[in-house]
């Protein structure tokens, strides 16, 4: 039983090394005009200037990488997350491709490799650095601050939520993020869906959309777990950590700590339509995070996803003890 603990608490502090060691390798492939692309100072601005929007940003895009660089850079990508949010990032980028098939694009706008790597200060195991790997749909932003790791904000979209016609028909990369809500919901008796459905219109989109501190301002809060049955309470848990398993092993164990101190605390909210395929929006909010969810758009086919830390967003509260501990 000891040997297991062990395995277990030394497989949990392995995700500042890898992602230290990975960083590196994608870095040393890089042609002089990539790193230039690529590398920014730590306090740069452009480290929180985040967004989910088929855009351009700053960063190295796939799409100017060789591939044994595009090897590297998904290595980096995998170094954040678990084999479960690994599939769901490298699968929402293929629906570009699908995209740019229903739009008739010309591949300019919707392109598989239009995902943009960044790098924020030097990759170390101490000291502060992070990096990020964002395009449409996918917004992962990684801090590194004395050897700890946090990573947030961490969104993923799709568009389609689900592919209803060609080769792919069927496929849906977010699927439990709304099936679990949906079931969560459906569970409600009436008086407890007076509480939890908060408005009966969606909203158009995730309320914190791309600020760089997450705030709700005189949003209802919706239904307390403590409100709550058992076996809702399950699915509740079920919910949150789907988002918290998106992460490696030593995020996601941050991340229950955080649901685990919430408690009865979390509390569950609904807008929108009750049926399914109709536009509806939920969050999951607790003291310290805040998870929401949209699917609303191209007749509600369309979602958007994002885990917000209200403190800890970009590592701010990891920065924060760094600067008390040097002051002292």
């Amino acid at each position: 039983m000891a040997l297991v603990l062990l395995t277990s608490a030394y497989y949990r502090t392995q995700a500042v090394p890898i992602m230290v060691e990975t960083a590196r390798a994608f870095l040393a492939s890089l042609a002089p005009e990539q790193t230039s692309k690529a590398t920014f100072a730590f306090d740069a601005e452009e480290r929180l200037n985040w967004h989910f929007i088929p855009r351009e940003r700053k960063g190295l895009p796939l799409k100017e990488m060789t591939p044994v660089q595009k090897h590297l850079a998904q290595a980096l990508l995998s170094a954040g997350l678990s084999q479960r949010g690994y599939i769901k990032a490298t699968t929402i980028m293929t629906l570009e491709d699908i995209l740019r098939v229903m739009e008739n694009d010309s591949g300019v706008r919707r392109n598989p490799d239009g995902y943009f790597f960044s790098i924020f200060g030097e990759p170390a195991e101490k000291g502060r650095w992070g990096y990020r790997v964002e395009g449409h749909h996918v917004s992962l932003n990684f801090t590194v601050v004395d050897g700890r790791v946090t990573g947030a904000p961490n969104f993923f979209g799709a568009n389609p939520a689900e592919v209803r016609e060609g080769p792919r028909k069927g496929l849906r990369v977010l699927s439990r993020e709304e099936d679990l809500a949906r079931e969560l919901l459906t569970s409600l008796n009436p008086d407890q869906k007076k509480v939890a459905i908060v408005e009966k219109v969606a909203y158009k989109d995730i309320l914190t959309a791309a600020s760089r501190k997450a705030s709700l301002q005189g949003q209802p809060s919706g239904l307390q777990a403590a409100k709550m049955t058992a076996a809702q309470r399950r699915t509740l848990q079920a919910l949150v950590e789907e988002y918290a398993y998106n992460m490696p092993e030593q995020l996601a164990q941050a991340r229950l700590d955080q649901i685990k101190k919430a408690g009865a605390s979390l509390y569950f909210a609904w807008a929108g339509v009750e049926q399914r395929g109709g536009p509806h929006y939920y969050r999951v909010q607790a003291p310290s995070f805040l998870i929401e969810y949209d699917n609303t758009q191209n007749n509600a086919n369309h979602i958007h996803s994002v885990w917000r830390d209200y403190d800890g967003d970009f590592g701010m509260d990891l920065l924060k003890e760094h600067y008390q501990q040097s002051h002292r």
